[in-house]
């Protein structure tokens, strides 16, 4: 195979899938809690157990029988999880012993004919007294582990390991990493979904269906990609403790380690102050980013309409008046087509690097145009500026004193590069930093 094997980790509720799950991805990723049906999609995350890297699949606990709609939506989750995968880690009770759920799902497993390892879980004091009955449900071998304490993890890793050649697997390390953000039912997974051509995550009217950060790997027009589908962010003062406090959390987490990041706002609704703090978060993280008014089926049009919801998102996000608005219906699948390519789109004009003679001789110009601030007699020079960085572009400006220059006359500079260069939906940054403080060092 040419790709990094993908791994599900399947079983019943409360086995202990998303403790071996975050133990063997080495953080906290998948929820832990002490009652059923915390993890209801399906969880990404890339891991390597002694040089060989692979991604792992957590997935809700499986009640084969259940008919309750909430459990079929878990099922199907983890279903299609068992159908992406390359190999399978089946988790069971070793300390309570085999149950007829531990049968009934063997026999949906045994349908794939993939390779299947058995953890019998919650071994803590080498209590091996049920290990051997788990040889009965015919799929795999039975490794004995505790994944609250680590142990047997790396045999475990061993044996689901053995059935992959990995001199033939290529590593795959530019992935450019999509997160879908927003409040409680903006349409964030209907439009993962709609991306993804499949229903990746659970969609449903109730506010909160989404809890973890779910990320899944796909590949659009050569380049391979991760979308990020996370949890509603709603106000502080209406966010639970638990479960909903850490959802939050990984969304923000997911906001940080994203390359771009989709916003996505109702526009039924219009621009909410949650929605406002939501972008300003994005900004203060200098992501590059794209304004997704989602729902525009709803909203009764006539030609100036598009003008009009322009004209209000520029007046209440003022402070990234760089954004890059698109209008969709995730539900009707209207402009979902154009979302990808925006969004690569605003990545590349982050990643993009300004050569330093060009980048100077339009900062002169820009100083000659507005003369730079003075204080106390003295006025701000510019001797030379170079761009640090990309994504985000960051350009130190070297001056005579830093401290003459005006925030009006960083945003004047900032207003100048972007008519010469765009930056088009992504922030820039601009340092300014004082010649005698550069010599100094």
């Amino acid at each position: 195979m040419s790709k990094i094997p993908l791994i599900a980790i399947v079983g019943r509720p409360n086995v202990g899938k998303s403790t071996l799950f975050n133990k063997i991805v080495g953080k906290r990723i998948s929820i832990v809690e002490d009652y059923e049906g915390v993890t209801r999609d399906r969880v990404y995350a890339d891991a390597e157990w002694c040089g060989k890297a692979f991604t792992l699949i957590d997935t809700g606990g499986l009640d084969v029988k259940s008919e309750d709609i909430m459990w079929s939506h878990i099922r199907a989750q983890a279903e299609l999880a068992i159908d992406l995968a390359d190999a399978i880690i089946l988790v069971v009770d070793g300390k309570k012993g085999i149950t007829s759920n531990d049968y009934e799902v063997a026999e949906l497993l045994r349908k794939s004919n993939k390779p299947i390892v058995v953890a019998a879980n919650k071994i803590d004091n080498n209590e091996l007294d049920n290990i051997y009955d788990f040889y009965e449900l015919g799929i795999g071998s039975v490794i004995p582990t505790s994944a609250e304490h680590g142990i047997g993890v790396g045999d475990l890793l061993d044996e689901v390991l053995s059935n992959f050649d990995y001199s033939q697997i290529e590593a795959i390390d530019d992935v450019l990493k999509i997160a879908i953000v927003g409040k409680p039912n903006a349409g964030k997974s209907s439009l993962t979904n709609k991306i993804l051509g499949t229903d990746r995550v659970i969609v449903s009217d109730i506010a909160g269906t989404t809890r973890d950060a779910i990320d899944t790997p796909f590949e659009y027009k050569g380049r391979h990609c991760k979308i990020i589908d996370t949890a509603g962010i709603r106000k502080k003062a209406s966010v639970e403790e638990g479960i909903e406090q850490y959802s939050v959390l990984r969304s923000l987490t997911a906001i940080r380690e994203a390359d771009v990041v989709l916003v996505v706002v109702d526009a039924s609704e219009g621009l909410t102050e949650q929605d406002i703090k939501i972008c300003g978060y994005v900004h203060e993280q200098l992501k590059p980013s794209v304004i997704v008014m989602n729902k525009w089926d709803v909203i009764e049009k006539d030609t100036f309409t598009v003008d009009k919801f322009n004209a209000y998102l520029k007046q209440e996000l003022n402070f990234m008046d760089y954004f890059v608005p698109l209008y969709i219906s995730a539900k009707t699948g209207q402009r979902v087509d154009k979302v990808l390519n925006t969004a690569i789109e605003v990545y590349e004009e982050a990643s993009k690097r300004v050569q330093t003679g060009i980048l100077n001789d339009v900062l002169a110009d820009a100083m000659v145009a507005v003369e730079p601030p003075s204080t106390h007699g003295r006025r701000l020079r510019l001797y030379y500026a170079t761009q640090a960085q990309t994504n985000p572009p960051v350009f130190l400006l070297f001056v005579n004193d830093g401290e003459l220059m005006h925030f009006s006359y960083l945003r004047y500079l900032e207003n100048v590069l972007r008519r010469a260069f765009v930056f088009k939906g992504t922030p820039i940054k601009i340092i300014a930093r004082s010649r005698e403080e550069d010599e100094k060092e």
